[in-house]
Order: structure tokens, then sequence, then C-alpha cells
């Protein structure tokens, strides 16, 4: 295992997150846990390998990903989950490229009721910048997308007193890189205290914690924050709480001292184990603040609904945890339509890539040093029938910069300085896939986006759409056969169309 990762010609930026994944089965001697090589070979055309507005060349690939996917399990006490493909992609007209994949997360109890571990690694291609061409697939090349790679370790001390809450004391270690144009490394401590209501309506939380950020493009940045927590059920299915506390962040801003006390107010409404509604209302030292985060569960559909506003930054959105939903849904959903875990986790992979060929929610984390107030609202549904499923996602998200764009000079063009200090995107993504038979399906994706700066005005729009019919040629090889089309309009000028077309064949030893 360790072999397949080394092998690559760059070696990965702090392993060591890598290395505790692997190393996690033996906290669980007993634990459940295979090791699968795999091998994908995938031939592709594209009329506009440059995602160019003129002068657009067509450009046949060749395409050898060695990989392994690792899995363990041991009930509460390891949870094992680590994919890792090594792409080699081989042009006719241009020098050969060389990418790795990596998604790897794991969870496991050291000292049973005392000490855990959570580690989180990933390695992939992101766009740079919301504005101009967007790389879709491995094979084409722009100036726009860079291999990122990020990584957390986090040990913690948990422990239940009775009578009087249960203690959690974290220390969390994170890492971003991107070459020269990204580079953080924060550290930092949290300790949690949730009180033990013994069958009380009241209950009440205390959270501390301090983080030190070093980016290697700006000052370190120091955060401290503490608040205290209470809340009160009014019955089983109505809970009220309220918090009140004191942030101080010292990152450079031109909007005020970051730095104040702050509240919220809210509650949350769980009439079943089906439904949840949880909603607040507060002030922090940048404004007004609201949060909603919902969901709804049927048979056969789910919904869910979410809105917050934050202070982010590119590196904190790099490391955030998407939210559980429908590819939990579908894994639990289609448990008797595809029995073997690892050929369902592959098949929900798929078709969710597919219907979000945009990004998780169709917006672009945009490389930048700076911190912004980000308004995030996204809707999403999946709904499975007996041969097929159907994905929606409905998302916005508006970033408001913190301080002067001289930060990301290194980033942005003299001319581009203040094209991210105020952006809002847009984006709508559906995916259908259809049960043709046992071995074969049929995926189809399409996805549109807008890309708006308040700040210059420049506005572009990027609409993609992509077919793929797969089979399954004997019980460890499949087969897979798509076409692409992409679209990009800006007002600005620089619009551009591409057509892709590939075939792929993906061998498990």
């Amino acid at each position: 295992m360790v072999i397949m990762i080394r092998c690559a010609p760059r070696p990965l930026a702090r392993p060591f997150p890598v290395l505790v994944l692997l190393l996690l089965p033996a906290a669980a001697p007993a634990a459940d846990w295979n090791v699968v090589p795999v091998l994908s070979m995938r031939e592709s055309y594209t009329d506009n390998v440059n995602l160019a507005s003129t002068g657009a060349r067509g450009e046949l690939t060749t395409e050898v990903s060695p990989g392994v996917s690792i899995t363990a399990s041991d009930g509460p006490r390891l949870n094992l989950a680590l994919s890792y493909a090594l792409q080699k992609v081989l042009y006719t007209r241009q020098a050969d490229r060389t990418h790795q994949q990596l998604d790897a997360a794991g969870h496991a109890e050291v000292l049973p009721d005392w000490l855990y571990l959570d580690a989180r690694s990933s390695i992939g291609l992101q766009n740079v910048s919301a504005f101009g061409p967007q790389r879709v697939d491995a094979a084409q090349v722009t100036d726009n997308s860079r291999q990122v790679r990020s990584h957390s370790f986090s040990p913690y001390l948990r422990h239940y007193v009775r009578g009087l809450a249960t203690a959690v004391l974290r220390y969390d270690y994170q890492r971003v890189d991107s070459g020269d144009l990204l580079g953080v490394r924060n550290d930092g401590a949290a300790l949690r205290l949730t009180g033990d209501n013994a069958g009380r309506r009241w209950n009440w939380d205390l959270d501390l914690e301090r983080r030190h950020i070093d980016d290697a493009a700006t000052s370190p940045v120091t955060m401290t924050d503490g608040a205290l927590t209470l809340s009160y059920a009014l019955n089983n299915d109505i809970a009220l709480f309220s918090t009140g506390g004191y942030e101080k962040r010292d990152y450079a801003s031109s909007r005020g001292t970051p730095a104040g006390h702050y509240w919220t107010a809210g509650a949350t409404w769980s009439p079943s184990p089906r439904t949840s509604v949880s909603a607040s209302f507060g002030r922090r030292y940048f404004g007004k603040t609201y949060t909603l985060d919902a969901s709804y569960r049927m048979r056969s559909m789910l919904w869910t609904l979410d809105y917050s506003e934050d202070i982010t930054s590119t590196h904190g959105q790099f490391l955030s945890i998407a939210p559980a939903g429908l590819s939990d849904f579908l894994y639990q959903l289609w448990e008797t339509r595809i029995p073997d875990p690892q050929k369902r986790l592959q098949t929900i992979k798929v078709f969710l890539m597919i219907s979000q060929m945009l990004g998780k929610d169709g917006n672009v984390n945009f490389f930048s040093h700076r911190y912004y107030l980000q308004k995030s609202m996204r809707l999403a549904t999946v709904y499975s029938g007996t041969r097929g499923a159907l994905a929606l996602h409905l998302s916005t998200t508006r970033r408001l910069a913190q301080a002067s764009s001289v930060i990301d000079s290194v980033l942005l063009g003299p001319d581009e300085l203040a094209l991210e200090d105020h952006t809002r995107q847009s984006a709508v993504q559906i995916g259908w896939n259809w049960r043709m038979s046992a071995r074969g399906g049929l995926t189809v994706g399409a996805g549109h986006n807008r890309v708006q700066s308040l700040s210059t005005g420049r506005e572009d729009r990027n609409s993609m759409l992509r077919v793929a019919l797969s089979h399954q040629l004997q019980a460890n090889i499949g087969a897979e056969v798509s076409l692409r089309h992409s679209r990009h309009t800006s007002n600005t000028g620089g619009n551009y169309r591409e057509n892709g077309a590939s075939a792929a064949l993906t061998v498990a030893f």
C-alpha cells in the first residue's frame, strides 16, 4: 500500500496524516479491512484541450492510472476509507502530465472511552479562479488549475464524568499546499464541556478554542474563541438554545477590528426521525448572522436545505467537511440494490461526480490569501426509484473580502486586483441515473453556474453536459464510454466551447 503511494514522481507534501491513516487498522487488530489494487486505462479525445477562445486544438490522450482502495471497519472502534490513484496522461502534441488523486478519512478509538484519533487527507486538481476557463477533465490543460494537497490530523481525549459533563480536549493540525500559490499550516487546541442533564430539560455547553495559522504570503494569525451555550427542551419535539461568547481574530482587516462579543438564539424542531429543522439568528463583529439547517426524508427521497454566514478562507474551505446527505442516503437506500459495499460506493461516487461536474455545490473555492465574509445557501434533493435515481442541487455563495486585494497580488494580475473583492456565484446541477440491467447503467449530468464580480461588473457563465454509459464486464472489470460538452461565456471575452469523448476500462485485482 505505501509503496504505491510513494511511487509518485513528486512526493506528498507533509505525508504524516496519510501514514497515520494507513496505520489506523493497527489500532483495532480484529478489524475487517480490505485492500484492492486498481488499474484504470482511458482513451479520450477533446477538440479544445487548452479551453482556448481562438485557435482551438484537438488532442488524443491516453491515461494510465494505477491505484489502490483500502477500507477497514471495526464498529465504533475503527472506520477507514482510502482511495488513491496516480494519473499519467500521455498527449500526442505536448508534454505528458502526471496527477495524483487521494481521498482518505479515518477514525480510531485508541484507548476505550479516553483517546481517539481522526485523520483526513486529499489530493486533487482545483481551479484557481472562479473566472476564466474551468477545468472539468484530467486531460484538459489550462493555467487556471493546480493540484491541491490538504491534510488534517486530530487526536483528542474524551471522557464522561457522571452527573457533571462530557469533556473533549482536542488538538488539530492542518495543512493546505499548492506549490508556490498556496501554503498554509495551522494548528490549535479546543476544549468542549457538555453538561450531563440527567433527564432535566436544561443543558449547557462550554467551548474554548485557540488556533494559530501560518500563511506563506501573510503574517501569522491567531484566533481565540470562548462561548457558553444554554439549551431548554420545551417538549420532545422543540428545543430552544442561546449562545454568548467572545472572539478575537487578528488577521489584517480593512473593515474594522475582527474581535468582539457575540450572541445567537435559535430553536430546533424534530417532530420525527425523518424531519429536523434548526434555525438561529444573532450578531457578531461583522454584523447580523442567520443559520438554517433542515432535512426531510421519505422512503425514497431526501431533501436538505441549509444557509450559513461566517468568516472563512480558501484553506478553510478546502479543509471543511461536506455535510452528510445525498451519499449517505443513497448508501443506505441502495443496500439491497447493490449488496457489495465496494461496488455500491463506486456507483454512488460516479453518479455524484457526473451530477456535480462543476464541484460539490457548483461554486469554485477560488485561491486567495484573504479572509472573507461568506454567505451560502444550498438546496439539494435526491430521488431513488426501483431502477433510477435523480439528484438536484441549487446553490448560491456570496463572498466579501475583509482585507485589501494587495495581499493577492501574486494570484491576480495588476488589472484584476479588485476582481474578487466582492463575488457572487450561483449554480444549478442535475444528475439522472438509469440502471439498464444488473450490469449496466446510463448516467446523465448537466450543470450551469454564473460567477459575478460585484466590485468590477464582470460576469462569467459555464454550462456543462455529460452522458456516460457503464457496463460491468466481469466481477472485477468495468468499462465506461462517455461524451462531454462544455461552454464558457464572459462579458469580458474569452468565450469557448469544448467537446470530448472517452472510453475507459477499470480492473480491480
